[in-house]
Order: structure tokens, then sequence, then C-alpha cells
């Protein structure tokens, strides 16, 4: 696994501004001013510029977590979707020469990606039901395009298959050095892990259960505008994986909570208004969550930089424990003792316009990182607008 260098402490934080500094000198925006949004995977920040009147968003991306030919491959999934799905995406702002990735040297050099700022807001938390009903249609046409999608002969992106995620690779680290794994937990956990390998296993990787998927892709990440198709960001950990993985995705942090089987129940169903799901697979979704929950704990004991993960710490490892003990004997999604709260810090990274109900309130993720802050309510001009595009880029 590749350290998280963001994560590292000392002067990093100011020597990657330094480059989100020298990445907008380059495009051409000197008097720009360079505010952070967010740190995650990768730095996000809000770049305005005052002769031009123009918001858009600078991704300074971490090191050793994408080569750049795998950024570009990213960028050109984003691209087919927007042009060939009718899916809302951020346009790429290429530098001048038009390189859309645009590497910032140094003692370090860093890959930085400009994205225009797309607005909108995240469905509302009051109209749960309906937003993952329409979350479960817009995976559902994602998934139709990457089926049947013509990749560049260059596209590459990683795989989140078990040994990618939890396994020999453990892409976030291992979940045995998660926060508050003590010798107790990790028997637990250890049993966990075998049953979702096994089972995982038996699943397969045949082309209606694998293929290219979002990775990351939850409510937090649509941008809706009134009655416009909702705008989707946040692509970095697009790569190839189990495309029930991005339901488990959907209700990172808040797995615990009694109302998501309600929310897996209308995902479902807005999937299936666009493409069939069988009951077998159906079946297996809280493998998927499990999956999707263990991993996380290893991403909080490796992001100790992110304020999230120190947020979250110990707590989330032992409602973990919980949720495997009930996923073990057979109960997932049913209520049980009461679960350590995940903590209720809000999607956005600025103070939200009002208040929003404390036990459904997700911690502004792990990994923001095409917005890394997409959670962030900002304002473009007299529009306030939560989370700019790829904004967590």
């Amino acid at each position: 696994m590749q350290a998280h260098d963001l994560s590292a402490g000392g002067d990093v934080l100011a020597r990657v501004h330094d480059a989100a500094r020298a990445a907008v000198r380059i495009h051409g925006l000197p008097d720009a001013e360079v505010t952070l949004i967010n740190v995650s995977e990768n730095a996000t920040y809000r770049v305005d510029d005052p002769a031009g009147g123009t918001c858009s968003i600078l991704r300074v991306h971490r090191l050793g977590y994408h080569a750049t030919p795998a950024i570009l491959s990213e960028l050109a999934w984003l691209e087919a979707l927007r042009v060939e799905a009718g899916v809302r995406t951020p346009r790429v702002l290429p530098a001048p020469g038009g390189r859309r990735v645009l590497t910032v040297p140094g003692a370090q050099p860093r890959d930085c990606v400009m994205f225009e700022f797309l607005p909108g807001t995240e469905p509302p938390p009051d109209r749960l039901m309906p937003g993952f009903e329409r979350l479960g249609a817009l995976t559902a046409r994602m998934h139709r395009h990457a089926r049947n999608w013509r990749r560049p002969a260059a596209f590459t992106r990683f795989h989140w298959d078990y040994d990618a995620a939890l396994g020999a690779e453990s892409r976030w680290g291992r979940w045995q050095d998660g926060a508050g794994v003590d010798s107790e937990a990790a028997v637990v956990l250890e049993r966990l892990a075998e049953e979702l390998r096994e089972r995982l296993r038996r699943f397969g990787r045949g082309a209606g259960r694998y293929g290219l998927i979002h990775a990351d892709l939850r409510l937090a990440n649509l941008l809706v505008v009134g009655d416009e198709p909702p705008g989707v960001i946040d692509f970095d950990d697009c790569g190839f994986g189990w495309y029930l993985y991005d339901l488990a995705a959907a209700v990172s942090f808040i797995e615990h909570h009694p109302q998501v089987p309600e929310m897996i129940a209308a995902w479902v169903r807005g999937y299936r208004t666009v493409l069939g799901l069988p009951a077998e697979d159906e079946a297996e979704i809280w493998t998927f969550i499990m999956f999707r929950r263990l991993l996380l704990v290893a991403w909080i004991g490796t992001h100790t930089g992110v304020d999230i993960a120190a947020e979250l710490g110990a707590g989330y490892t032992e409602g973990t424990c919980e949720l495997a003990e009930r996923y073990l004997s057979g109960r997932p999604g049913t209520p049980g003792r009461s679960t350590p709260p995940t903590p209720a810090t809000p999607y956005r990274a600025f103070p939200p316009p009002g208040p929003r109900p404390q036990e459904l309130k997700a911690p502004d993720n792990r990994h923001d990182d095409d917005g890394v802050g997409r959670r962030d309510q900002v304002a473009a001009g007299d529009q306030r607008v939560e989370r700019g595009a790829e904004q967590r880029q």
C-alpha cells in the first residue's frame, strides 16, 4: 500500500498549496484566489478569478495513488458519460497546450486537474427515499453505459476486488491496523473477512456482476439543480469492481441507521427501472455493504490527517463489529443494541444553511477528491452551492 502522503503532517499541505498556486498560474490565472475545500485522497481547491469573474475547481493529486494514464482514463469515462449517456458531469478545463492532466514540477511533482464549477446541491435529507430511488436509476444508467462503452486502448483503472481492497494489496491499508482494532475486535472482524472472501468468491466476477463502476456514488456526490437530471462528481475511485459495490458505497458511514433497509429497497426499485437485478444478486447486498464497511475501517487507520477519519476513529470499528455479528448470524440490517453513533458531521465542510436531522448526517467523507470537498457549501455569485463539481477531485 502506498502511504497517504497528505496525512504525513509537517509542511505537506503548505507544499501542496504551493503546487496548487503553480498550477493556477500555468492555467493563466495569476491573480486567482485559491481556497482549500477539502483534503481526502487528494486536495481540492476552489479557484476564483477576479479578472474573469469565473470559478473553477482544482484537484491536486496525492502521491502514488494514480499514475497519469489512470487519471486520463478517469477523465475519458467522465466525458463519455456526459456525451454518450447524458449524465451531467463536470468538464475538464485543459491547461495551455491542451493538457488535461498538468504535472507541476518540483521535488515531488504532482498531477493536477482543473474542472468547471458544477453548481447544485445534494438531494435534501427530508426526501431520502426518493433520493435513493433516483440514485439507483442513475447508477443503473452508468452501469449500462460502462457495459457497452468501447474504452480507449490505453484505458487503465485499478480493481476493487477482494485482494485489492482487503487482501494482498489492501489499497487503503490493513483493517487490522484500523482505529480501535484490539484483540477482541480482531476476532470478530477476521471472521467477517473470511466470510466475505468466500461469499465473493462464490458470487464471481461475471460480466453481469462486475465491471467499471464509480465506487463512491452516494447522494453526497449528486448535484441537483431544480428539475434537471442530477450531476455526478468524484470519479477519483472509479475502477473495476462489483456493480453492487456502488450500492454499498451509497450508505457509507450510515450503515447502522435503522432506515438503511428502506434506502436499499428504494435504490433497488430505481435500479430496476433501467436494468435488471436478479434476486440472487439482491440477496448479497449486505455482503457488499459489509465489504465496504471493513474497507473503511482500514481507510480510517491510514488517513489520520483527514479530519473525518480522526472524528470517526475507534467508534466506527466498534459499530462495525456489531454489524458484523448481525451479518454473520444472518440478521443484517436488523436493529440491535445501540450502535456507537457515527459523528454527525454534515456532508459539507462549510456551515450548512440550516439544520439537518442529526441522525442522518454522514461524515464528510473520507475521500472527497474530485471535489475533495464536494460537500462544501460555497457561494457562486448570489447562488449558494454545496460542493462544486469534481469538487472533490
